[in-house]
């Protein structure tokens, strides 16, 4: 298991809002682990905004840190997951032989 927190995308010294609408390329590294995927076997991804109490609470605003966040900065959010031939969602896995 990652979480994997969008205001890092790009940068940890750096961090930005993600822009509202607009799809982003999330490049998640697979380590230096081997990962072996039998006939049959699934790969799951969550994509969620939150996972409070396993995770601390993510404010859904862009705020300098989440340790400062307001009441007001506690907002409702909606994550998309698009499925069209000019925007598909999809992963790209490595395959050796």
């Amino acid at each position: 298991m990652e979480v994997r927190r969008g205001r890092f995308n790009k940068s940890y010294e750096h961090p930005e809002a993600l822009k509202p609408n607009q799809p982003t390329l999330f490049p998640i590294p697979l380590r230096d682990r081997d990962h072996v995927f039998l006939k049959g076997h699934r790969i799951m991804v969550q994509i969620q905004s939150t996972w409070f109490p396993i995770i601390d609470r993510n404010p859904q605003k862009f705020t300098p840190s989440i340790y400062t966040a307001t009441e007001s900065d506690f907002i409702k959010a909606t994550q998309r997951i698009y499925c069209s031939p000019a925007l598909p969602s999809h992963l790209e896995l490595p395959v050796m032989p």
